[in-house]
């Protein structure tokens, strides 16, 4: 494999760039990825040539390099690089630097980079703003065994519920996305006033610890990382995602650029099908899938979580619409402003014929 060593001449332009995105990132991060899955439409939406301009497409057979985050986390795209699934095709991840979450639905919106993968009300609050994306294929699902996030206290805080939490301070890794809206729901639902909370974004590799030295009072960690802070002696587990809301909310899917779905549909496809492959994979060979993410991100492999994901990747709308309801509910984004099929497409994806399994 495999995992390319950053590409320092495409992190600096995204650097020098970066500036120029506050706004759109502001606006996904308004105030501001598990699911269920059972019964679902899966009808196609907009074709990718009509997702916002005409089609360049390039000749079959050309190579095409898609330019990825390099960010240590568990995530498809470097387990299929790993496991050899673009092999065969004609196109490769270029591995461009470590981004920070927030940025990269702002930086696949611009086409800083072309592929992401973020939570379903980022996606949606970008393409209200007029970002040019779309959500490719699935991602993760939240099961109960394997949830997309976990809450922690310290086991001294004398926080055991929902109202305890006012006044305190609450660490999560972005807003407007699941940790802030699957949160603020579930609170609201328990009595909770939410605006007497202090909400403090800290990155998930850093949440255990800036909980322990009493930084925040709770911390919402997302896996692999969540795995560690299960094992931490200070520590207690209060909830999980699936405790929540079922998993609805889970959902961390992979978006593209664009322009990049106009201009190469043949490396599209080649993406879907590795990420489908690998996700396949894990849900088969959990524990292997935790061995290869415990070397990738250099945490002992009794610390990582597992991860679950949607079968064959294929997208379902009962996510998307639980987000656009909230997004809309919260007043992030205008009723009608965002439908269902202007934020997916299977377009790309040959398993599509395929039930999915919840």
């Amino acid at each position: 494999m495999a995992l390319q060593n950053t590409n320092l001449s495409s992190l600096a332009a995204l650097t020098s760039r970066r500036r120029a995105l506050g706004s759109l990132a502001s606006l996904v991060a308004v105030g501001a990825g598990g699911l269920a899955l059972a019964a679902c439409s899966r009808t196609e939406s907009t074709s990718a040539s009509a997702a916002g301009g005409p089609a360049v497409v390039g000749k079959t057979g050309d190579k095409v390099a898609f330019k990825y985050p390099n960010n240590p986390s568990f995530d498809l795209i470097y387990l299929a690089d790993e496991l050899g699934y673009f092999e065969g095709t004609n196109t490769r991840p270029e591995y461009v630097g470590k981004i920070a979450a927030p940025q990269i639905i702002p930086l696949v919106g611009t086409g800083e980079i072309d592929f992401g993968s973020r939570m379903v009300p980022l996606v949606i609050s970008a393409i209200a703003s007029g970002a040019d994306l779309k959500v490719v294929a699935a991602g993760g699902k939240t099961l109960e065994e394997a949830p997309h996030m976990k809450y922690f206290v310290r086991k001294d805080s004398g926080i055991r519920t929902p109202k305890d939490l006012e006044g305190k301070t609450i660490g999560f890794n972005s807003f407007g996305a699941c940790a802030e809206f699957v949160t603020k729901k579930y609170l609201r639902e328990k009595g909770v006033d939410v605006n007497k909370i202090n909400f403090l974004v800290i990155p998930d590799e850093q949440a255990e610890q800036t909980l322990v030295t009493g930084n925040t009072d709770l911390a919402i960690i997302h896996a692999p990382f969540s795995g560690r802070a299960d094992h931490a002696e200070q520590l207690v587990r209060l909830w999980s995602d699936y405790d929540l809301d079922g998993g609805l909310g889970g959902m961390a899917p992979y978006s593209a650029h664009g322009k990049f779905i106009r201009e190469h549909p043949e490396a599209v496809r080649d993406v879907v099908v590795a990420l489908a492959k690998a996700g396949n994979w894990v849900n088969a060979n959990p524990e292997e899938a935790r061995r290869l993410v415990s070397k990738r991100i250099n945490m002992a492999i009794e610390n990582v979580d597992r991860y679950a994901y949607v079968e064959d990747l294929v997208v379902t709308e009962p996510p998307i619409q639980y987000y656009i309801d909230i997004l809309q509910s919260e007043g992030k984004i205008p009723e009608g402003k965002v439908a269902i099929k202007d934020v997916y497409t299977n377009e790309f994806n040959p398993f599509v014929a395929k039930p999915a399994k919840a």
